[in-house]
């Protein structure tokens, strides 16, 4: 198993998407949490029948296989290790592992996009050892997040979605998942922050937890004290790859929106203005009277683009889309791609020194456009 680095992001430590893959089993510090009175035995017992694990097998070529040996491998020698593996030159078969949780009596169930990207065959295993061959209706990368489906012909056990915007650092959640291919397992802990920004992508709004999460928990669902879904488990920031009490969870609110959107076609549609941005200095904030930075700078308007129809202009600082403040400008690309395409919108924009406002249309974002 190789540790992910999320893309843009460096540091010293390793944040790993927590991708399922058995390996050798790291013991975790269990997080110290006051344990309400007789214990979560009793909501665990109703939760963990709609908690799945997802067995993954996927073609890997003889050149993607190559990519396990070690970097800097004489070349010689790497040739030497790949006519050793069995059927050279043929395709390789690959599996992986996770979790997921039931949404719907009629079998739907959210996981993670990473752990069934690139999947020839997706396997549900449900609490009760029945194993099903799933559906992927879609999956949405930007935000990690896919829709499975399996058809049992009965019902079966589903959770509810509760309010992730209630969480406040300090509240108790439960991770339920398969960390390691340990099926059913159980963490605790308390929210340690809300709207992370980990720099895995545009819409990061991560909520950030201590209860242990691992390899395996990684679409697994992260419940709050009344037992409704506050998050998915999606990625942890470790030096090893192992828990340091540090995970992520994709809140609720979001969830629910790419859910929807996926049952309809299995795609995503999301808002477009048609604008490059970057953050106001600290500088011009100075110079602005403000007491830090805020806003989002226009670095390019792009051509044929809702904005440049509005009129928008390289240097005009975005201060608010309809009723929410652009802060940082992660604020702003959120905001535009929650609204629907050819929805009407209005900018309040500084130019020149002077606010104004400027109404538009909402365009769409096509799959690859910036």
């Amino acid at each position: 198993m190789k540790n992910i680095f999320r893309p843009g992001y460096c540091a010293p430590a390793v944040l790993a998407a927590a991708l399922a893959s058995t390996g050798a089993v790291a013991l975790a510090p269990t997080a110290v949490l006051a344990v309400p009175a007789g214990g979560y035995a009793d909501l665990v017992g109703t939760l963990s029948p709609s908690v799945v694990y997802i067995e993954v097998t996927s073609s890997a070529s003889p050149k993607d296989a190559s990519m396990d040996l070690p970097e800097g491998i004489p070349e010689e020698l790497r040739r030497h290790f790949e006519d050793l593996r069995p059927d050279a030159g043929e395709p390789q078969m690959r599996q992986g592992v996770g979790s997921g949780f039931i949404i719907s009596k009629d079998g739907r169930i959210v996981t993670n996009s990473h752990v069934v990207d690139g999947a020839d065959k997706v396997t549900v295993k449900l609490a009760d050892g029945r194993s099903f061959v799933a559906d992927v209706i879609g999956s949405d990368p930007m935000t990690d997040i896919a829709l499975l489906q399996v058809k049992t012909g009965e019902d079966l056990p589903a959770v509810a979605f509760g309010d992730s915007s209630e969480m406040r650092p300090g509240d108790e959640v439960i991770a339920v998942g398969n960390p390691f291919g340990l099926g059913g397992t159980v963490t605790s802990g308390i929210v340690s922050a809300t709207s992370r920004n980990i720099n895995s992508g545009p819409y990061d709004d991560f909520i950030q937890t201590d209860a242990a999460i691992n390899r395996g928990n990684s679409g697994g669902p992260l419940f709050n004290a009344d037992g409704k879904v506050i998050g998915v488990n999606t990625a942890i920031f470790s030096p090893d790859g192992g828990s340091v009490g540090i995970g992520f969870a994709v809140p609720s609110d979001m969830v629910q929106r790419i859910v929807d959107d996926l049952a309809d076609d299995g795609s995503i549609t999301r808002g477009w203005l048609g604008v490059q941005i970057k953050p106001m200095s600290q500088e011009i904030a100075s110079v602005l009277g403000y007491d830090t930075a805020r806003g989002a700078v226009v670095e390019t308007v792009f051509d044929d683009s809702p904005a440049k129809a509005a009129g928008l202009q390289q240097g005009d600082i975005i201060l608010a889309f309809n009723d929410t403040k652009i802060t940082e400008m992660r604020d702003l690309t959120r905001a535009v791609a929650q609204t629907a395409p050819d929805a009407d919108a209005k900018l309040k924009v500084l130019r020149g020194g002077s606010e104004k406002t400027i109404d538009l249309t909402i365009g769409t974002l096509e799959p690859g456009k910036a």
